[in-house]
């Protein structure tokens, strides 16, 4: 009789075990929970546009020869930095050598005959059509002779412009001929970086705008430069534009071939900014958790813009004045009741404060 009776005393105490902890189990589900938040307001904003961009020298060339020839000097050595119209290299030109002093002893002459005729006809004793033959043959003679001196002109090859030249790509003896490259040569105190902009932000690039850069060799330099032409052209492919930065380079720290990640500030402008934590990106689509007014929190669907330190620019969704949760989106449902900590008894002040404070870094 007894040990019947305890067995169901056993029972009956494990049922109501399970109904202590099922109810249990409910209010926990039922209580507040535990978030922060920030209210939503206008703050200046300033951000700020990223690309990738390749850095090109002012001025950058390929030296090389306008004829076939033999080199018979070369003055200078990998590196060197020159002058405008520095001799670079010179070429043989010892057919070019005769050629000039035939062509001026023929010039001489024809000058002289010309003289003399000029005298006989002054006295008339040639025909006028006479010394205007030789008039025409002495003029034939120098253009020869400048003729000449142009070939020995492309003999020596010459800087077309300041710059550092690069390794050096021929030797005395070496016979060049046009396209043969001896050296790059390039301005290097200035610096163009060319880099894309997608269509949609062209109305936000103007010529003047200040453009900060960064290279892999330098991490810790920052560059910068301001816009100085935008494209005329959009490519249909990409749907982007190229944009010309300069850059000054007093200390030749940018080579040209260097990829550039550049920065274009944008225009200080107002916008509703939010922290970055408190969106929610399910799929395709986003959302932050609003708080109404009876301490529930609904889903608000929004649109993004553009991001900063941080911050997270609102285009549709939400007004200033709305209070959003910040941290503790991830236990909340459609209508949970939530428990403000926020520091300063749940004003939103703090966190909008640290968001401003952010977004002007």
């Amino acid at each position: 009789m007894f040990p019947r009776r305890a067995c169901l005393l056993t029972i009956l105490a494990l049922a109501l075990a399970a109904c202590g902890g099922e109810a249990g189990r409910e209010g926990m589900g039922e209580g507040a929970v535990t978030v922060t938040t920030t209210v939503v307001r206008e703050q200046a904003f300033n951000d700020t546009l990223q690309a990738i961009g390749t850095a090109r020298a002012r001025e950058s060339i390929t030296v090389t020869a306008k004829v076939s020839e033999v080199v018979r000097e070369v003055h200078f050595e990998s590196g060197d930095r020159v002058g405008k119209g520095a001799v670079l290299v010179t070429l043989s030109g010892q057919q070019q050598q005769a050629a000039l002093r035939e062509a001026e002893a023929a010039a001489t002459e024809a000058e002289r005959l010309y003289r003399r005729q000029q005298e006989l006809a002054g006295q008339q004793l040639i025909a006028r059509s006479q010394l205007d033959s030789q008039r025409a043959a002495r003029d034939t003679a120098r253009a020869r002779v400048e003729q000449v001196r142009a070939q020995l002109g492309e003999r020596v090859i010459r800087a077309p412009f300041a710059g550092v030249l690069g390794i050096r790509q021929v030797s005395p003896g070496a016979l060049v001929s046009p396209g043969t490259p001896i050296a790059t040569l390039d301005d290097l105190t200035r610096m163009y970086v060319d880099f894309p902009v997608p269509e949609g932000a062209l109305a936000h690039v103007a010529p003047g705008q200040t453009v900060r850069g960064r290279v892999g060799a330098w991490p810790d330099r920052r560059f910068e430069g301001t816009v100085e032409t935008v494209d005329a052209r959009v490519d249909p492919s990409t749907r982007s534009v190229v944009v010309r930065a300069s850059f000054p380079n007093p200390d030749r720290l940018l080579r040209p071939g260097m990829l550039v990640t550049v920065q274009l500030e944008q225009q200080e402008r107002q916008a509703l900014l939010v922290p970055e934590i408190a969106i929610v990106q399910v799929g395709q689509s986003s959302f932050a958790w609003r708080v109404k007014q009876d301490g529930s929190v609904e889903q608000a669907p929004v649109s993004l813009g553009a991001r900063a330190a941080g911050q997270v620019e609102i285009l549709r969704g939400l007004e200033a004045g709305d209070r959003i949760v910040v941290d503790g989106t991830g236990k909340l449902r459609p209508g949970s009741t939530i428990e403000d900590t926020t520091t300063g008894g749940g004003d939103g002040a703090a966190p909008a404060a640290e968001a401003a404070g952010e977004t002007g870094q």
